[in-house]
């Protein structure tokens, strides 16, 4: 019954996994959000026509919208306040990460989406309209602001991205 699903599985699940992790920004979250898509893939498996990918894609970021909207965000207390990084500290590299991926996760999640889709897995504008079930348009929107929102972000607005890796 499987027709391939379980040859794409094992070649695809770990690059879905990373796509989830970046919109999740948890890994285990992530796992969950692609075992439920991919529970969702095999049981239409048989009508996808083609690449599975754009479809396996929009069910991860459909599924990964539907939870973060049920999701409690409420603040978080902290038995401590977070020390401001020293510039010259060689750990600042990792706080300029933690700040990018802070700001990200503030975004939309059709934002998140659309960003992680384009910068972080290199997929076209028309493949990330088709992935999200957009026009190129809305997603040339969308891409501009986030942007827009992550270009005023005062935790990010002074650093550099040069060392923040993708």
């Amino acid at each position: 019954m499987d027709d391939g699903f379980a040859e794409y599985v094992a070649h695809r699940h770990l690059r879905l996994c990373r796509m989830a992790y970046l919109l999740t920004r948890d890994w285990g979250t992530a796992e969950d959000v692609v075992q439920t898509a991919l529970a969702k893939a095999w049981l239409a498996w048989r009508r996808i026509e083609g690449d599975p990918d754009p479809y396996v894609y929009r069910i991860i970021v459909n599924t990964h919208a539907s939870w973060w909207r049920r999701r409690w965000r409420g603040e978080v207390p902290a038995a401590t306040l977070p020390e401001t990084a020293d510039p010259r500290d060689p750990a600042a590299e990792v706080d300029d990460q933690a700040a990018l991926w802070s700001a990200i996760g503030t975004l939309s999640p059709r934002q998140r989406a659309v960003i992680v889709l384009h910068y972080f897995e290199g997929r076209t504008l028309t493949q990330v309209a088709e992935i999200v079930g957009c026009s190129p348009g809305a997603v040339k929107s969308q891409l501009s602001r986030a942007l827009t929102r992550l270009r005023v972000d005062p935790d990010i607005q002074s650093m550099t991205l040069e060392g923040v890796r993708r």
